[in-house]
C-alpha cells in the first residue's frame, strides 16, 4: 500500500457508478466488485476485506438482504467490521486482529442484482 488516507479518501469520492464488474477470486465466482470497490482494495491493499463480506454470505440471514451494507472500523491496527441490513439491524461482524488498512472507517455496499451480489462504494449506489 502506498497510498496515504487524504489521498484514498479524494480519490474514492470520485466514483458514481461503474463501467464494468471485476471478479477477484476464483473461491467467490457469484462475487464481483465495481470499479470503485476494486481501486479501494488495490489501492489500500484490501482483497482481505472483499473476502471478509464474501465469506459471510453462507448466512442465510446475510443472503436473504439484498443491501447489506459493510462498515470496517480501525483503531491502533485493529478493525471491526460489521454487516447490517441498511436499517441499522446487525446481521454479521469480525474482529480483525491486524490490519494497515489507511483510513479509520470504510463503508461498502453488497447489492444482489440478481445475477451477482455487487460490493461497492455507498457513492456507486
Amino acid at each position: 500500500m502506498n497510498i496515504q488516507p487524504n489521498q484514498l479518501t479524494v480519490e474514492l469520492t470520485q466514483f458514481t457508478g461503474t463501467q464494468a464488474y471485476h471478479r477477484w477470486s476464483a473461491l467467490f465466482p457469484r462475487f464481483v466488485l465495481t470499479d470503485g470497490s476494486l481501486y479501494l482494495a488495490e489501492k489500500a491493499g484490501a482483497f482481505w476485506l472483499m473476502d471478509v463480506i464474501a465469506s459471510h454470505q453462507y448466512k442465510r440471514l446475510l443472503r436473504a438482504n439484498p443491501l447489506q451494507v459493510w462498515t470496517l472500523k480501525v483503531k491502533n491496527y485493529e478493525g471491526r467490521v460489521v454487516c447490517t441490513d441498511g436499517d441499522g439491524r446487525v446481521l454479521t461482524r469480525q474482529a480483525i486482529p491486524f490490519t494497515d488498512f489507511p483510513l479509520h472507517e470504510i463503508q461498502l455496499y453488497a447489492v444482489d442484482d440478481g445475477q451477482y451480489r455487487v460490493i461497492m462504494l455507498p457513492s456507486e449506489f
